[in-house]
């Protein structure tokens, strides 16, 4: 599929994928498309970062490619490495036949055969169906020397293998970068991006994006669902609902067959929503009483 040719094109190519986004976000996803820069997303964790990338990849129905980061993630991991234990096998191999030939030998165990290709290596090569979507999912857990590398590598798509040469991309992957903001990025790398920051939903996006996600719910369990996670993200909590959490909680709802929320309910399945102990401790006793309560008064002035 082609790229699209409008910021209206894009918000309706996402939402045919079950994402919705306003228009700021379509905004600068358009602009990464249209002049092939990487994006880079910030946002706390559950709003929708990597989903973006999904719908993106599925819209224009390209291969998405995922390197998730971590601490300690090398260049090696993410770009390519030998398959040693083959290589192994074919030198005892070759040695048992007695047809060691040792530049044939090395010129074989060091070709394209013993390759094993990594998510920045996969996301250089052609495919038929156009330049994949390359995501780099919470750059924010790897280290400044890996910043540095992927620094180089979007800036010129390009990898060099000292045994097989430099490898460059016919056409350049479409790159979406997200980070949790466990720490900052270095503003040399986002100084090749296009950035956005993907916030909490307001109320209306977030029925919206429940309908999309969960639309079996029913308007009154959806509206009650969403105006008790926004209520609840006003919260001293350690890890406030992302929308995610929305939507998981939403979707046990349905399997319990809840009709409305209650206090009971609400204690019984906070672990779809809250992922810390002491966060679900807050919510003991009369205090999700308390916030159901806001919830259900802030509806009704709507």
């Amino acid at each position: 599929m082609q790229i699209p040719q409008s910021i209206d094109a894009v918000q309706q190519m996402l939402s045919e994928q079950g994402y919705v986004c306003g228009r700021a976000l379509a905004t600068v996803v358009f602009l990464s498309l249209k002049l092939g820069r990487p994006l880079f997303l910030e946002g706390e964790a559950g709003v929708g970062k990597t989903e973006i990338a999904k719908a993106l990849a599925a819209g224009l129905n390209r291969r998405l490619i995922r390197l998730q980061c971590y601490e300690g993630l090398d260049a090696s991991s993410a770009v390519y490495e030998w398959n040693f234990p083959a290589q192994m096998i074919a030198i005892r191999t070759a040695e048992a036949s007695g047809n060691a030939d040792r530049d044939a030998l090395n010129r074989e165990l060091f070709s394209a055969d013993y390759l094993v290709e990594r998510p920045l290596l996969q996301a250089l090569r052609p495919d038929e169906h156009g330049a994949p979507v390359l995501l780099i999912d919470e750059l924010d857990r790897t280290d400044e020397p890996f910043e540095a590398f992927l620094l180089e590598s979007l800036s010129d798509f390009q990898v060099t293998i000292p045994e097989l040469g430099t490898i460059r991309a016919p056409e350049p992957p479409i790159v979406i970068l997200t980070s949790n903001r466990t720490r900052e990025v270095h503003d040399a790398l986002k100084r090749r991006c296009l950035y956005h920051w993907v916030d909490y939903p307001d109320f209306d996006r977030e029925i919206e994006i429940l309908h999309a996600r969960a639309p079996e719910a029913s308007e009154t369990l959806s509206r009650e669902v969403v105006a008790f996670v926004q209520r609840l993200r006003t919260e001293d909590l350690f890890k406030k609902p992302g929308v995610a959490e929305t939507i998981d909680w939403a979707k046990c709802l349905l399997a319990l067959d809840v009709i409305n929320l209650s206090p009971e309910v609400i204690a019984d399945t906070l672990g779809a929503i809250l992922k810390y102990q002491d966060d679900i401790q807050k919510l003991q006793g009369s205090e999700a009483k308390r916030i159901l309560d806001e919830a259900r008064a802030t509806l009704e002035v709507a």
